[in-house]
């Protein structure tokens, strides 16, 4: 059974173990757990219950993690994604007053979406049609993105009026924290340790206890809170009320935020080079739509594909086991959600800065004495970060590259998808600056 298991999951042609894997699910977990607590508190501000919500995280983060790794076998983790989470709340439901229960039928019939798109290949075609320029300024860019994450969680930087971000309270006893988690992980590293990243998180956390850091306060909870949610999408409202900008806006943001961080942690783990070399990407795109779709009916907005999933790959993570452990560490949180707040932002911010700087190597990949891939590359990295989405630097990126070989008379070496995925993002810009 175990050897029929390796097989399936290609242990021998990845040069992975189950040890490896194991670590690298729970590696990924640590890094994303934040998700349970944080989708809740966003999502209640829709008047949803926030144990229900609570506990759909938990279960479309389930559903999702181990559908992708069994399925399709990527160790990519899924989970509500944040940014459609925010959209969800802020802009459909209190911006245009629409009952949560008819927002949840939007993201459902976003998900059907998916699954149609998918399965006339249009999604395929999607993804196929990315300039091979941009594949590695999307990693490097997808490195820079979860490195800020990092920094900010970790308290390192912070907001500030007069120069949009400048240094934070490197007195707070939060940010010296992470500081010690980011020298112990980055010493780990350097000494070639391959559980670098768990032990550097699993470090923090203790000294996070024993100097009493943590600050926990759990919250009335039960599984079976997830009732008040479960099943209480409105479908037919959502037909009614004619929500195509908003499902279009959940599936347009959805598509090239997996389509980034599919090609940015399958590039650092060196499963494909491109993305018209994605093994099984049919099953990838069906896993996502399905948990899409599973977080709607359970009470939660869109699942996605989580960046965090290169922690996982950073500490050798390679196969759909790594996935699957992370999903049934939610399928456990999904009963003691609250015990996961016992894991402080400041040990887990390292883990993301120390990725994120592995990410970094790809940039070396990009033929910067070439202007017009230098540019289009350039933007696409730095608008990622600086814009705090994975999709905008896409968007940066293809017209960048779009405009400039038309300008440069080279309209020819521009296949048609590209053109129309170009019109869409202008037109997506055009949309994003009238709401």
């Amino acid at each position: 059974m175990i050897s029929r298991a390796e097989r399936y999951f290609e242990f021998a042609a990845l040069g992975t173990n189950w040890k490896t894997e194991i670590v690298a699910g729970v590696t990924t977990f640590m890094t994303m757990a934040y998700i349970v607590f944080v989708n809740p508190s966003i999502l209640h501000e829709t008047g949803m219950p926030i144990a229900a919500v609570t506990a759909a995280t938990c279960l479309a983060a389930a559903i999702g993690s181990i559908l992708m790794g069994a399925f399709a076998r990527y160790p990519i983790a899924l989970a509500p994604g944040m940014g459609l989470n925010a959209y969800f709340t802020y802009s459909v439901v209190k911006g245009m007053g629409i009952d949560w229960r008819t927002a949840l039928g939007a993201v459902f019939l976003s998900g059907i979406a998916f699954l149609i798109l998918t399965a006339i290949g249009v999604r395929q075609m999607i993804v196929n049609a990315i300039p091979r320029e941009l594949y590695a300024a999307v990693a490097a860019g997808v490195g820079l993105f979860i490195a800020l994450i990092g920094l900010k969680n970790g308290g390192i930087i912070a907001a500030n009026p007069a120069t949009l971000v400048g240094m934070g309270n490197l007195h707070s006893p939060e940010t010296l924290l992470a500081l010690f988690g980011l020298l112990v992980t980055a010493a780990l590293i350097c000494a070639r340790v391959n559980t670098a990243i768990l032990l550097g998180v699993l470090a923090t956390w203790l000294l996070a206890a024993v100097t009493g850091t943590i600050h926990w306060q759990p919250q009335p909870y039960s599984v079976r809170d997830i009732a008040a949610t479960a099943g209480q999408l409105n479908i037919r409202a959502a037909l009614g009320i004619g929500v195509f900008e908003i499902v279009f806006v959940f599936l347009f943001v959805d598509l090239f935020d997996n389509v980034g961080t599919l090609l940015a942690v399958g590039k650092k783990a060196g499963l494909f080079t491109g993305a018209q070399d994605v093994p099984r990407l049919n099953r990838i795109l069906y896993s996502d739509a399905i948990a899409t779709i599973a977080g709607a009916m359970s009470g939660t907005s869109t699942v996605v594909s989580y960046i965090e999933s290169s922690a996982g790959v950073a500490a050798g993570g390679r196969s759909g086991v790594t996935a699957i452990v992370t999903g049934l560490l939610f399928v456990v949180a999904l009963f003691v959600a609250p015990l996961a707040g016992v894991i402080p932002s400041s040990a887990t911010a390292p883990a993301l800065i120390i990725v994120g700087s592995m990410m970094m190597t790809t940039v070396t990949e990009i033929e910067w004495t070439n202007s017009e891939i230098a540019i289009p590359a350039f933007l696409t990295m730095v608008t990622i970060p600086l814009t705090f989405s994975i999709a905008n630097g896409l968007a940066f990126g293809f017209c960048a590259y779009t405009l400039l070989k038309i300008l440069r008379g080279r309209f020819r070496d521009v296949n048609w998808m590209v053109y129309l995925l170009t019109v869409l993002f202008i037109a997506r810009f055009w949309y994003l600056r009238s709401v």
